[in-house]
């Protein structure tokens, strides 16, 4: 089979879709690697080190013209048009953007979006979204304790006490109990709050308090267990409810880290401007969700800025600020999804029985089969 690797366009991307690494498997496992001249250098993978691997450095229209393509992020429309009728693309292909699907079924591409593999135990080896929150959920909190102008341990000295940082994190996914475990590393003080009475323990497990919003009717208690891992929006009584809740303990944190999602849904608010304004002078909050239209009402895509004392982050795609790493586990992901479709002697099969490959599938031989 022959794989190409071009360097992802889309602005701030940096990260690449195969590592030595993984191409070192792939050339072993009798497949010809085609990598984009300077695709991997920002995630600290030069063009020697593939060519070590076993790879071939070309430019982007070789690349792009192979048989199988692997890609971090959706290919854009100059991308698509450099893409011949017939091949395969593989990467993280937004499964909810119809029209993107439409556009990759227009250029005859059999397209498979990673993020839409079921949360199975088979399919754990997989789960980008998982490796890449739990990225996101550590980098989270070094940006939040950057931006914060005092420590996050408590520290005992000569001239005084100094108190450890109040840290509250809203949605405990991968990315929030990760930013549970990073922020107890550094010393801080954290409670977390999830609509899953399920995650309870395992905030608690990781040392934080669970903020807990009593269920009132057997509907909320359904709606709560979520489906597949991930949460479902909840009926607003319970909203208000969990808003009141969070509210007090906003004015007493220091840092509010959000990542609640819902997969194909804008991202609901939990954080007003109220909820901002009664925040200590110099607190932080960090918006995981800004690129889905935000958890927090005045967070702006890709600004930081400062209201009523407080420091609003609204970094997008921040598993991209640790691309070597991203790029490392993302690399592993596609490799094991690889394994599904690639036969031994070197084509691709799409075996439409296989749980993973059929979820993954969003269009092939000119059908859209992703149906939003």
């Amino acid at each position: 089979m022959l794989i190409g690797v071009p360097a992802e366009t889309r602005p701030g991307e940096t990260r690449v879709a195969a590592t030595a690494e993984t191409v070192k498997k792939l050339v072993t496992a009798g497949h010809r690697v085609l990598i984009e001249s300077g695709a991997g250098v920002r995630a600290a993978q030069t063009d020697e080190a593939f060519k070590a691997a076993g790879a071939e450095i070309v430019d982007a229209a070789a690349a792009l013209a192979a048989d199988l393509v692997l890609k971090v992020r959706s290919p854009q429309a100059a991308e698509l048009t450099r893409m011949k009728s017939g091949a395969s693309l593989v990467g993280m292909l937004e499964p909810f953007n119809a029209e993107g699907i439409a556009a990759m079924n227009a250029a005859g591409l059999s397209a498979f979006a990673l993020e839409a593999a079921p949360r199975t135990t088979r399919a754990q080896s997989m789960d980008v979204l998982s490796s890449q929150a739990n990225i996101a959920g550590y980098k989270a909190v070094l940006l939040s304790a950057n931006a914060y102008g005092r420590m996050m341990p408590m520290m005992m000295t000569a001239a005084g006490t100094i108190k450890a940082a109040r840290v509250l994190i809203l949605g405990a996914g991968v990315a929030g109990l990760q930013a549970i475990a990073t922020a107890k590393r550094l010393g801080a003080v954290i409670e977390a709050s999830d609509v899953r009475p399920a995650v309870k323990e395992q905030i608690e497990s990781l040392g934080a308090k669970f903020v807990d919003v009593p269920f009132e009717t057997d509907e909320e208690r359904e709606i709560a267990k979520g489906v597949g891992g991930y949460a479902r929006p909840m009926p607003a009584s319970w909203m208000q409810r969990q808003s009141v809740a969070v509210a007090e303990r906003m004015k007493q944190a220091d840092i509010v880290i959000t990542t609640a999602l819902i997969p194909g849904r804008k991202a609901p608010v939990l954080v007003t401007e109220d909820m901002v304004r009664s925040m200590k002078p110099g607190s932080v909050v960090l918006d995981m969700a800004v690129e889905q239209g935000g958890n927090c009402a005045v967070s702006e895509l890709g600004q930081t800025v400062v209201r009523h004392g407080v420091t609003i982050i609204g970094q997008p795609n921040i598993p991209a600020t640790v691309p070597a790493d991203s790029s490392a586990l993302y690399a592993r992901n596609v490799l094991d999804f690889l394994k599904l479709v690639l036969t031994q002697e070197g084509g691709l099969t799409i075996n439409r029985e296989d749980d993973i490959v059929a979820a993954c599938l969003m269009c092939s031989g000119g059908e859209v089969l992703r149906k939003n």
